[in-house]
């Protein structure tokens, strides 16, 4: 049997997940993290992107995250999101307007335009249709 760490994933609205987990794989502000259990303690913000979820006996999870912090202790790991979208959950049609909408703005940037507002909007949309496409994928879709 493979070994296990207990895992809370929160957001702003909701307790999106709490259960024993083989390992997480989620967006550091330096990268791409693989927490397993053991894993020595840890506190980083998280990116916008894919929170991937292995469940104890196998099964995979999916969500969309767009930021916040992660915490990982000897026992125990906390994800504590500013919005948590399960994959199935997110809208595809409507993160592809945010994404062209954000694009434009870019494109069309004048002199007081708040290009890192843009930026971090554009991040946001492509991260929930990277989700979306991971998600396509692993279903054969």
């Amino acid at each position: 049997m493979a070994m296990t760490v207990h895992l809370d994933v929160v957001s702003a609205q909701e307790r999106m997940f709490s259960g024993l987990v083989e390992q997480i794989s989620i967006t550091g502000v330096e990268g791409e993290l693989g927490i397993l259990p053991g894993h020595v303690p840890l506190l980083t913000a998280i990116k916008p992107g894919m929170v991937r979820i292995v469940k104890q006996h196998g099964h995979v999870e999916v969500m969309y995250l767009s930021g916040g912090v992660l915490e990982v202790q000897p026992d125990c790991i906390t994800v504590l999101a500013d919005v948590a979208v399960r994959a199935a959950d997110i809208d595809a049609e409507a993160a592809t307007a945010a994404m062209q909408a954000a694009q434009q703005q870019l494109a069309a940037a004048g002199k007081d335009f708040d290009h890192d507002a843009a930026l971090i909007e554009l991040q946001k949309a492509m991260a929930q249709l990277r989700v979306v496409e991971t998600i396509r994928k692993n279903l054969g879709k």
